[in-house]
């Protein structure tokens, strides 16, 4: 704190903000440097569509199908059936939670459906499709190309 001599006999006393400034711009160039390192996921190459994200309130369940069919919730491999189970179990306790499908470019329409179709078959009712921007657009929308899928881009 710096105290400067005000009228006789009294102080006056000012907070110096610099290095609070100074430890708040390092924690946020230390955040920017580590936040796209810490992305994890299952690697999917999601189709590229025109489309805005929806906005995300608090933890996404993601269900994936990668390029050989296998179908993961967030992290873990199932089965639809084991998928079926678990996404009962939870809609049993929040009926109103939504679920993102996240499937290659490369997978098979039918299966995607199928998926979809576990997905019912637990009880979620809000279903959506995970895509990527189009390269010209994402041109333009830098930070939603951040967002973007880990995947080889074709």
């Amino acid at each position: 704190m710096a105290f400067e001599a005000g009228q006789r006999g009294s102080l006056v006393s000012q907070i110096n903000v610099t290095p609070l400034v100074d430890v708040m711009l390092v924690l946020l160039v230390i955040f920017m440097v580590t936040a796209p390192i810490i992305q994890q996921g299952v690697e999917v190459n999601v189709p590229k569509v025109k489309a805005a994200p929806l906005p995300g309130e608090e933890q996404q369940f993601v269900v994936s199908i990668t390029r050989d069919n296998q179908i993961y919730l967030n992290d873990t491999r199932m089965d639809a059936g084991e998928l079926t189970e678990k996404l009962a179990a939870i809609s049993a306790e929040r009926p109103d939670r939504q679920v993102f499908v996240r499937a290659d470019e490369e997978v098979p329409y039918g299966e995607v459906i199928r998926t979809m179709a576990a997905i019912k078959a637990a009880g979620i009712q809000n279903v959506g499709m995970v895509t990527a921007m189009p390269e010209t657009t994402a041109a333009s929308a830098a930070p939603a190309k951040r967002r973007r899928s880990r995947g080889s881009a074709r």
